[in-house]
């Protein structure tokens, strides 16, 4: 578990949050639009969400030792790739390999990893996996833009992708190497339920109405939270804050979201899954509400700012159990690709379609903020639709935090 903890930190850290730290530089010195420069920045996304199915039925099989390896070997190449890319061509490509990479390095690979491994402790290994992972912004956004002050974009990332490669690619293969258990076998009085109870069949579950509800809560709350932290640094640099204080709200963030994840298992503990999906993506669009709403001072935004790291921290700990809260661990890989693939899609666009909205229809970040609440209202109808009451008779998930309906 420490390995996965201090590559989660890593790989996020320095995949995913450099970019939004240092876009402003790229299109500066470039000359490519924000628009270009986020729009291969969501092909990566994009690639991650098609890359996670296959790679999901891969964990499953053999476990997540040579993914999660070849894939931090992969996210150094197009990290390198895009800090010498000449034009948009080659930056495109870059970041579609650097896709791929995150679906075999990210969240998804290691919480299949813990799920499996540590079985019924399944909660505290992934609470103790996100809570690592929520430091990643909070070290890697301001040491990029220390970085950054300094060096130029591309040597940022040159210098960002050695320690990506001394880091991550030894400890996965070094670490990863302990055998890789049996699926746990689905009950079979469960199996013809085309409701979705634990023990189905994958394809009788993936297409229950729960499930597709459930997915489509996620894939609107997903957007929401992903545009939120791609659009926080422009919408305080909007309000006056200079770059560095906005890197470092988007790091205090991060630290938001390990002090949440503290307060999942308790949470988890007093509430039912679709109770839970329902309070945590109803306080996702408060914050956001409030970052649209409240102008500052600066010091207001960064206490917000923390507190929406503090819900986005349950957030990520929520999609992590959901599928074995409701329909047990056996598949796990496959059905939480198959669940999280919209919302890793939405969370694709999220960074284009938030930076094409705020400079044109909704005229600003201020309104996309809004818009984005909205999105989190929405969220929480089909999260409460998604729920439903276990009939008589049909035994709950075991090993998980109470697997009732929440109602």
């Amino acid at each position: 578990m420490p390995a996965l903890c201090v590559t989660q930190i890593t790989g996020w850290g320095i995949v995913y949050y450099a970019f939004p730290v240092l876009l402003s530089r790229i299109t500066a010195d470039t000359g490519w639009s924000a628009g270009t420069v986020t729009a291969a920045f969501s092909a990566a996304l994009l690639v991650s969400a098609a890359a996670g199915i296959p790679v999901g039925r891969v964990l499953d099989r053999r476990g997540p030792r040579a993914v999660m390896t070849g894939g931090s070997v992969l996210a150094v190449l197009a990290l390198l790739t895009v800090a010498a890319a000449p034009g948009p061509v080659v930056f495109l490509a870059g970041w579609t390999a650097a896709g791929v990479a995150m679906a075999a390095t990210f969240y998804h690979p290691a919480f299949a990893a813990v799920t499996r491994w540590w079985g019924p402790d399944r909660v505290r290994a992934l609470t103790v996996v996100t809570l690592a992972g929520g430091l990643a912004s909070t070290v890697f956004a301001p040491l990029t833009a220390a970085l950054a002050e300094h060096l130029s974009w591309r040597a940022t990332y040159a210098v960002l992708a050695a320690v990506l490669a001394v880091v991550t690619v030894p400890t996965h293969a070094l670490a990863l190497r302990a055998p890789w258990p049996p699926a746990p076998a689905p009950a079979p009085a469960a199996a013809p339920d085309p409701g979705g109870r634990p023990g189905a069949k994958t394809p009788r579950t993936a297409r229950s109405r729960p499930f597709l509800l459930l997915a489509a809560a996620l894939t609107l709350s997903g957007f929401a939270m992903y545009a939120v932290v791609i659009g926080l640094v422009p919408l305080m640099t909007e309000r006056g804050a200079d770059t560095t204080t906005a890197a470092w709200a988007l790091g205090l963030g991060g630290a938001g979201q390990t002090l949440g994840r503290t307060l999942y298992a308790t949470l988890a503990r007093r509430t039912g899954p679709t109770a839970r999906t329902a309070l945590l993506m109803a306080a996702g669009g408060v914050t956001t509400a409030a970052l649209a709403l409240v102008p500052g001072p600066v010091a207001v935004l960064v206490l917000l700012a923390v507190m929406a790291g503090v819900v986005r921290g349950n957030l990520t700990l929520l999609q992590a159990t959901a599928v074995s809260d409701r329909w047990g661990t056996a598949d796990y890989g496959r059905l939480s690709a198959l669940l999280t693939a919209p919302a890793t899609v939405a969370a694709a666009l999220a960074p284009w379609a938030g930076a094409a909205l705020a400079g044109g229809p909704l005229g600003g970040y201020d309104g996309l903020f809004v818009a984005l609440a909205a999105c989190s209202a929405a969220a929480v109808l089909l999260a409460l639709a998604s729920g439903r009451r276990t009939p008589p008779g049909g035994a709950p998930p075991t090993g998980g935090p109470r697997a009732v309906s929440g109602h």
